[in-house]
C-alpha cells in the first residue's frame, strides 16, 4: 500500500517540475513562490518534526536545532569553496552549477526519506498510512518545483535539471519499498531532517529570494513568496 501511494508522490512531483519549466516568462515569480515553499517547507514542516524526533538536548540544546544550524553553515561552506575553485580557473563567482547539483541531491535524499516515513507510517496502521500519504503527497509538488528551479538556476542544463527531477520523483517510491525489508530509527531520522532544513533554508533565504528580487523587486514577487509560505501551512494544517 504505501509503495502504491508513493506512485502518486512521483506523479505530483513531475508535475512541480512540469510547473516550474512552464513559467520561464515570470521567472521572477517562480523564484519568489520557490523561495516561499522552501522557507515554509523548513519552518512549519521540517524543523517542527526534527525536534520532536529526534530527542533529547545537547549541552542546553535539542539535537535537531544543532544539525540545523550545522546545516545552515555547511550549505554556505560548501557553496563558497566551489565559487571559489571556479574563480580560480578563471570562471564567475554567480554561477556554480555543482552548488544546484549538490542542493537538488539534497532534494532527492528528503523524497527518498519522505518515502521512508510513509512506509514506516503504515506499519503503524491505516489512519497515521493516511495522514502522512496526504502530506508526502501534496508538498511532493513542492519538491518538484524545487528541486528543477534550483538545478536550473545555477546554471545547470535543461537535460540535468529533468534528470534530477526525475529522480526527485522516483526517490519516495524507492524509499516507501526499503520499509519493507528495515526501518530508519526514529532519531536518526530526525537528525536528518534538522540538518537538511538548515540546508534548505540557505539557499531559500541567501540565494533564491535575493535572486527573484534582483532585477524585479515587485510586489507581486513578494505575494508570490508570501503565497508559497501559506500554500505549505495549508498543507501541513490539511495533514494534522
Amino acid at each position: 500500500m504505501a509503495v502504491f501511494v508513493a506512485l502518486g508522490a512521483f506523479l505530483m512531483t513531475l508535475a512541480g517540475g512540469w510547473v516550474a519549466q512552464r513559467v520561464t516568462d515570470r521567472r521572477h515569480l517562480v523564484l519568489g513562490f520557490a523561495g516561499g515553499l522552501m522557507l515554509g517547507v523548513v519552518g512549519l514542516d521540517l524543523l517542527p518534526e526534527a525536534i520532536e524526533a529526534a530527542g533529547g538536548l545537547v549541552f542546553g540544546v535539542p539535537a535537531a536545532l544543532l544539525l540545523f544550524v550545522g546545516g545552515f553553515l555547511f550549505a554556505h561552506l560548501v557553496e563558497r569553496l566551489l565559487a571559489v575553485r571556479q574563480a580560480a580557473h578563471g570562471a564567475s563567482e554567480e554561477r556554480v552549477p555543482q552548488v544546484g547539483l549538490t542542493a537538488a541531491a539534497a532534494m532527492v535524499l528528503h523524497s527518498l526519506m519522505d518515502g521512508v516515513a510513509l512506509g514506516a507510517a503504515f506499519q503503524v496502521g491505516g489512519g497515521m498510512g493516511a495522514a502522512v500519504a496526504l502530506a508526502v503527497i501534496t508538498h511532493d509538488f513542492a519538491d518538484g518545483f524545487n528541486t528543477y528551479t534550483i538545478t536550473s538556476l545555477y546554471g545547470n542544463a535543461r537535460r540535468k535539471a529533468l534528470t534530477m527531477l526525475y529522480a526527485d520523483a522516483a526517490a519516495p517510491v524507492v524509499g516507501a519499498a526499503t520499509t519493507l525489508v528495515f526501518t530508519l530509527p526514529e532519531e536518526l531520522l530526525g537528525c536528518y531532517l534538522g540538518f537538511f532544513g538548515g540546508a534548505l533554508l540557505y539557499l531559500a533565504a541567501a540565494e533564491i529570494l535575493p535572486e527573484a528580487h534582483h532585477d524585479h523587486p515587485a510586489r507581486s514577487t513578494l505575494l508570490c513568496t508570501i503565497g508559497g509560505v501559506g500554500f505549505i501551512w495549508l498543507v501541513v494544517g490539511l495533514a494534522q
